[in-house]
């Protein structure tokens, strides 16, 4: 990798699926507001059932970033704009949602974190700098680079997929308009046939909506994989506000049938965490030993305690 910003020809942006004008829209500017309402949401259910098209790439997505981060990687969300924010927005969320250290979810957007607030012109066309603040995170063999593009052909978000790939990292592509060269750009390609927004080209809309119900279900299911999580409950909650507490006191209540005043009391002793406090109960164990086991069983809760029901007693 030379570092140098890219010089390939510039791609024909008015061919684009999600530049193309909707056929739908010519008088839209005079119709009733409640009208131009109901299109916009047809428009963004439509967007979702072309992201439940690409369920199994989701799948296999979801399962190279756990098989990644199992092994000690991270995912890291590349893009610009929209794309940027979005990327961003999930990896935030998973720190609170799954109890992850935030350097095991990172984020990289075009322009910076200035670019999460405000536009950054040109920032998407910056080829050179998409490798050098991959480099500044140390991307590598051990990560996976999930880089997004909603129009397929940002070329900050290319040549992150280049650097990700020269490092040897696990690609992934998310994209509403992949390009020919598509299969070569990353290991996985999710390209989602949102077609023309309701304003051409305005991607913050269906395709931004799509691209973020890609975003949930590739770190959802990459977590519940990784045990992050027990019958839809969200185990590895840290209760750092009043709702969280809550939340929490709730997980430890439903999966042991403790009183909600004897489930706070048993997560203060297990350091604040449900997940320790609800092995603690069931094996009977000190809150080091639960540890112990959460370790031994690769975090895996169901592992130690099995089948619970929402009660607390076993299931059938």
């Amino acid at each position: 990798m030379s570092g140098e910003a890219t010089t390939d020809e510039a791609p024909d942006f008015a061919a684009l699926p999600t530049e193309a004008r909707h056929p739908l829209t010519g008088d839209m500017d005079s119709w009733r507001p409640e009208e131009i309402v109901k299109l916009m949401l047809d428009e963004e259910i439509s967007g979702v059932r072309a992201v439940r098209a690409r369920a199994a790439q989701i799948g296999r997505a979801a399962q190279l970033c756990a098989d990644r981060l199992a092994a000690g990687g991270r995912l890291v969300y590349v893009g610009a704009g929209t794309s940027g924010r979005l990327g961003s927005l999930d990896a935030v969320e998973c720190v609170p949602t799954f109890g992850v250290p935030p350097s095991r979810v990172a984020s990289v957007i075009a322009g910076g974190p200035t670019a999460l607030t405000r536009s950054v012109e040109g920032a998407e066309d910056n080829a050179r700098d998409a490798e050098a603040r991959l480099r500044r995170i140390a991307v590598g063999p051990s990560d996976a680079v999930c880089c997004i593009a909603a129009s397929g052909v940002t070329r900050f978000v290319h040549s992150a997929l280049e650097y990700a790939r020269f490092r040897r990292a696990a690609t992934i592509f998310v994209t509403c308009g992949a390009p020919q060269n598509a299969a070569d750009l990353a290991d996985i390609v999710i390209d989602v046939h949102t077609g023309p927004e309701v304003i051409a080209g305005s991607t913050r809309l269906k395709a931004g909506t799509a691209t973020k119900v890609v975003l949930n279900a590739i770190s959802t299911t990459a977590f519940v994989l990784l045990g992050k999580t027990y019958a839809g409950l969200m185990v590895d909650v840290r209760p750092t506000n009043a709702k969280l507490w809550a939340r929490a006191v709730g997980i430890v209540h439903l999966l042991t049938g403790l009183a909600d005043s004897e489930a706070r009391a048993l997560i203060e002793k297990a350091g604040g965490r449900a997940k320790v406090a609800i092995v603690m109960h069931h094996a009977r164990v000190g809150a080091a030993r639960a540890r112990e086991l959460l370790i031994e069983h690769k975090g895996t809760l169901r592992a130690i305690i099995g089948d619970i029901s929402p009660t607390g007693t076993a299931l059938p």
